[in-house]
């Protein structure tokens, strides 16, 4: 499916940005006998239905076009909301000093799963400064070990 992914990206990225939006996400998943394409969207200020609609609207006519799936699927055209996920540099570089959560593919320490605030971010590595009950600790995270991260909200 990433395959499908990835043409539906090149389709739709210049659509998204003629509108004056950023591409956040794109999903092609099956769940149960249906197929879904969601398409995540941002701006500066955050999305509307407005947003979604039109967006949704022009793409879906570039989709009926190159119809890049075979099968038949439901398309949503949203915002990603407050816990978005990290899949580009450029997402990782705006969420520094943010709340993150990280899953992992394999435990650090323990633990598959960590909340914290990201403090840096390299190539290869994030650090995440981890509160550990009444104390924080800095972890090193192998981003090749990084299942899923998003942005965290945390109350």
């Amino acid at each position: 499916m990433s395959k499908i992914t990835e043409r539906v990206e090149t389709i739709v990225t210049p659509i998204v940005e003629s509108l004056g939006f950023e591409l956040v996400d794109v999903e092609y998943v099956k769940e149960g006998p249906d197929y879904y394409l969601r398409i995540a969207i941002d701006k500066p200020g955050g999305i509307d239905i407005a947003d979604c609609a039109t967006a949704s609207e022009k793409i879906s006519e570039v989709m009926d076009k190159e119809d890049p799936i075979a099968e038949a699927y439901f398309m949503d055209v949203s915002s990603p909301g407050a816990e978005r996920p990290l899949k580009k540099e450029k997402d990782y570089q705006d969420a520094l000093g943010q709340n993150i959560y990280v899953k992992l593919y394999e435990p650090i320490e323990g633990d598959k799963e960590w909340i914290g605030i990201l403090e840096s971010v390299t190539d290869d590595v994030i650090t995440v400064q981890a509160k550990i009950k009444t104390r924080t600790k800095s972890i090193e995270i192998d981003r090749k070990k990084i299942a899923k991260i998003r942005r965290a909200v945390v109350l």
